[in-house]
């Protein structure tokens, strides 16, 4: 299956089908937090099954117009209203945000909406390369915040570090990379990020 046929699948598999909307503390929601999603579509089964983690979905949280979107790398990379991200996640939803507060400042917030623009539109990455060609969530997060505040939300791993012996994982893939599984390829997962001690979680439901 070629890659162009992978982009359109990705759409798919990242517009996940929940019905109606959470009520959110969005007071205590600020721009720079991370948010996390379980999801159930098949691409985030195979991801849940290498990683043993059910986070498989991730964006970051900056303010259009004075309101909370998540920036998130779906097809493309765009911005989606926070409730509207929220109320597809199937009642999944943990926000998280650094544990120093004197990282994420003002300053440092202008700095992640001016790299996210760099990436704004960019297609999603549906076979995980580490370029900035195309991008998948966690990757694009994991590099604003490299960017703008030096931290590594996460430690970078191979992609056969992960658990890749399910029949999902394997046929996933099979289909996307045939006889040649980039096993070396560095690449940084939604659950990586999510473990990360520098991390601490602000809400949960």
């Amino acid at each position: 299956m070629n890659k162009q046929l992978f982009i359109l699948v990705s759409l798919v598999l990242h517009a996940f089908s929940g019905q109606g909307q959470q009520s959110l503390p969005t007071d205590s929601i600020r721009e720079g937090d991370i948010v996390f999603q379980s999801s159930i579509s098949p691409q985030c089964k195979a991801i849940e099954a290498a990683t043993h983690s059910p986070w498989t979905h991730c964006g970051m949280v900056l303010k259009q117009n004075g309101e909370l979107y998540v920036l998130e790398a779906v097809e493309p990379v765009m911005y989606t209203p926070l409730e509207s991200w929220a109320a597809r996640s199937h009642n999944h939803i943990v926000v998280k945000r650094v544990k120093d507060n004197n990282v994420v400042n003002s300053g440092v917030i202008d700095k992640m909406k001016k790299a996210g623009e760099k990436y704004r539109g960019k297609h999603y990455d549906a076979f995980f390369e580490w370029s900035d060609e195309r991008i998948y969530c966690s990757e694009l997060v994991w590099k604003i915040y490299k960017e703008t505040t030096g931290l590594e939300i996460g430690k970078l791993k191979p992609l056969g570090s992960f658990d890749l012996s399910s029949d999902i994982v394997k046929q996933t893939m099979a289909q996307r990379y045939g006889n040649k599984i980039p096993l070396q390829e560095k690449m940084i997962a939604p659950s990586v990020m999510f473990d990360s001690e520098l991390l601490t979680t602000v809400y949960k439901n």
